[in-house]
């Protein structure tokens, strides 16, 4: 598959590139779900994004006295105990959460599956646009913003994806909300897929078409 490469001023150069037809325009073998597919590898990547950290008081960890308030029978009620009882205000928390891993691991071959599936799609709905390579002078949002109108995707939600890293160029782009750097052998499925328009360098098109 070839696709036309534009200068950082919106002009077509008159270049084309080659998107290896293995990854952009991968066609489904013998998976039963492709779908399914994806679904792990966003699924595996979020949950490594949290923390775990999250932790309530369970009733042997609230700080309150152990005196029993009432009776055992004639109450009327439950046998509730002490004030660190859950079902009075203040008191513990039932089954709360507690801190937990919540990574889990698939198999490379499925992750690097799913990226050509993601690639693939959005080659299919015409989202990927290829830039020549290039720098900013200065660390400005206005360069960006620049580049971004010239290739009339000032509108949607980006993802440039570098051969390496780039400090103006990620400072240059850091601050706006819709839009987001990565460099080429990073690329996982979840970045593919949450943007509206992948712009690649030509140099990270070759580093794709490689991995």
């Amino acid at each position: 598959m070839e696709v036309a490469v534009y200068n950082i001023k919106g002009q077509d150069t008159g270049r084309k590139i080659t998107l290896n037809d293995e990854v952009f325009a991968y066609t489904s073998g013998n998976e039963a779900n492709p779908e399914h597919v994806v679904y792990l590898d966003v699924k595996q990547y979020l949950a490594n994004q949290r923390q775990g950290t999250h932790k309530s008081k369970e009733r042997s960890e609230v700080s309150g006295s152990t005196r029993k308030l009432g009776r055992q029978k004639g109450g009327g009620g439950a046998r509730r105990g002490d004030i660190n009882s859950p079902v009075l205000i203040g008191g513990g928390r039932v089954f709360g959460p507690k801190p937990r891993d919540y990574r889990f691991k698939i198999n490379k071959k499925v992750k690097g599956l799913a990226r050509k599936l993601a690639l693939t799609a959005k080659a299919q709905n015409n989202e990927i646009i290829v830039v020549e390579n290039f720098t900013f002078e200065a660390p400005k949002t206005k360069n960006y913003m620049d580049l971004a109108k010239n290739l009339k995707i000032d509108d949607k939600k980006v993802l440039l994806v570098l051969s390496e890293a780039n400090k103006n160029v990620y400072l240059s782009v850091r601050n706006v909300a819709n839009a987001k750097t990565i460099v080429a052998r990073e690329l996982n499925t979840y970045a593919i897929l949450n943007n509206n328009a992948l712009v690649l360098t030509e140099d990270s098109v070759n580093q794709i078409n490689e991995l």
